[in-house]
């Protein structure tokens, strides 16, 4: 490829998370000083900071980049996680833990799960987190990390982290900033496009300053400067299935369990999320605006706070849902800007990270080829759609009738494929991971079993097993579980043995 070709100059737009992930990224694998890599943010705009807890996908970033875990931990103020508890989704008084890594494991080239379905079948077991480790050390906030030991449950602890989001921005732009990405303070007055192609071509700053670029990456959050407001790419509203259209966050002082957990606790019109930091406790509520307002969704997350509050509530305002083009010309929208759909899950952090990784696998030069473009906005389509429709689901297999927002969600029509994955799974327990989607077979059993939803039957297969065999295979996973959750230390045991934060 022609030297010619390449391009020179890189102009991300935003920071936060999504900049500051963007340009780390960057800033890594662009070494070869051809290629300047500038973003561009103003200390006068905020930015959303509620990303704070992640999924186990996030320690590919962090190797891919070659960091220091501990010495990551340490300056983010961060904890670890190894699932989600659900409180009150399935119904009041009821709850789940959805775990990071398998429970027990496959048997004669059958899922474990199908073995678990027919131990309850029988009546004699419905504990299923007691076959996953990661579930029973968050139950006695044990953590600790895998310790290599192949054939142990121990050298396959699956785990993800809960950061300061401002601590972890400032974290990576030391990153980027060190491997050469030039950060430009100022806000955006106006952007320039070619009156041809209609690619951009440059921004302006209020100063007056002119920033040229050849590939733009949009991280200016929900407003989308480039991708939406400049380009019109058009966006498409998810609003008919998750109702929740604003959230407001407040940090507050330690207090109760420090699990390596994060909680999703439901409430009368949406949900409330609780993530422990070494320094404070992230909060939260989601909620729908059509049925409840604002002074009450504040009221209501401040009476279940578990400490006094930090600083004044930050109201945040969206729609839920995804450009209809994440790539449009020679803009890329990566983060808010390309799409959100409330923080269930956890994944809001991990489509930045995949928005990233694709652009790196179809790194464009400047003939911008449409073919690569076309492929990229299929698979972060995919990316979005699957993920909506695991974050449904949660909504949907409720059977709360507390509220008329819960009986909406109970009763409202959903997605094809997700109607089609509930089906397969309520006749035998079936559940298959399609096209390396996100979320495993083991992350929507989790769900399926507990928000409710019990198959018929299970996979015929695992009665071909002696069932003497069978009941004493089963028994001795959960033995070894039990075990292995023995030795594992405290969680903050740990964090204070290994990466504890300084002050």
């Amino acid at each position: 490829m022609s030297q010619d070709h390449r391009l020179r100059r890189i102009v991300i737009v935003g920071g936060g998370t999504s900049g500051w992930m963007t340009a780390a990224a960057l800033g890594r694998f662009l070494k070869d000083g051809y290629t300047q890599v500038t973003l561009v943010e103003s200390e006068a705009i905020g930015t959303v900071g509620v990303g704070e807890s992640t999924i186990p996908q996030i320690n590919i970033f962090n190797r891919m980049l070659g960091l220091d875990e501990n010495d990551f931990v340490r300056k983010t103020k961060a904890t670890f996680k190894l699932g989600i508890d659900f409180v009150d989704w399935q119904r009041i008084g009821h709850t789940y833990h959805h775990p990071f890594g398998p429970y027990g494991v496959d048997m004669e080239g059958v899922s474990f799960h199908a073995y678990w379905l027919k131990l309850r079948a029988m009546g004699l077991d419905d504990d299923l987190g007691a076959y996953s480790l990661q579930t029973v050390g968050a139950r006695q906030s044990k953590f600790m990390r895998p310790n290599g030991q192949a054939n142990s449950p121990l050298g396959q602890i699956a785990y993800a982290f809960q950061f300061d989001a401002g601590l972890y921005a400032k974290f990576l732009r030391d990153y980027s900033e060190a491997r050469g990405v030039t950060r430009q303070e100022g806000k955006i007055a106006s952007v320039q496009q070619d009156g041809q192609s209609g690619h951009v071509t440059s921004v302006t700053l209020e100063s007056g300053q002119v920033i040229e670029g050849d590939l733009f990456i949009d991280c200016s959050g929900f407003r989308g400067l480039l991708i939406e407001q400049t380009l019109k790419t058009g966006y498409e509203d998810w609003s008919q299935w998750l109702l929740n259209d604003r959230a407001v966050a407040m940090p507050c002082t330690l207090g109760g369990s420090m699990a390596p957990v994060t909680r999703a606790t439901a409430r009368p019109h949406g949900w409330q999320w609780r993530i422990p930091l070494q320094h404070r406790l992230g909060n939260g509520y989601a909620y729908s605006s059509r049925h409840v307002s604002d002074d009450e969704a504040l009221a209501d997350l401040l009476s279940q706070l578990d400490g006094e509050p930090l600083a004044d509530p930050n109201l945040i305002r969206f729609t839920p849902g995804r450009r209809k083009k994440s790539w449009n010309g020679n803009v890329v929208a990566i983060g808010l800007s390309a799409g959100f759909m409330e923080p269930l899950e956890s994944q809001s952090i991990y489509l930045i990270q995949v928005g990233i990784s694709r652009l790196l696998a179809h790194f464009p030069d400047r003939h911008f080829r449409q073919a690569d473009i076309d492929r990229y906005n299929r698979t972060m389509t995919f990316e979005y759609e699957k993920i909506r429709d695991f974050i449904i689901l949660h909504f949907k297999a409720t059977a709360r009738s507390d509220t008329p927002y819960w009986d909406y969600l109970r009763e409202m029509p959903i997605p094809d494929y997700l109607a089609d994955k509930i089906d397969l799974f309520k006749g035998s327990g079936r559940v298959f991971r399609e096209n390396e989607e996100l979320f495993n077979d083991t992350s929507w059993f989790a769900v399926f079993i507990g928000q409710g939803i019990y198959p018929e039957s299970y996979d015929p297969m695992v009665d071909c097993m002696d069932e003497t065999l069978f009941k004493a295979r089963m028994a001795e996973i959960k033995s070894v579980i039990a075990r292995s959750a023995e030795v594992m230390p405290g969680h903050m045991d740990f964090i204070r043995e290994n990466c504890a934060a300084e002050g």
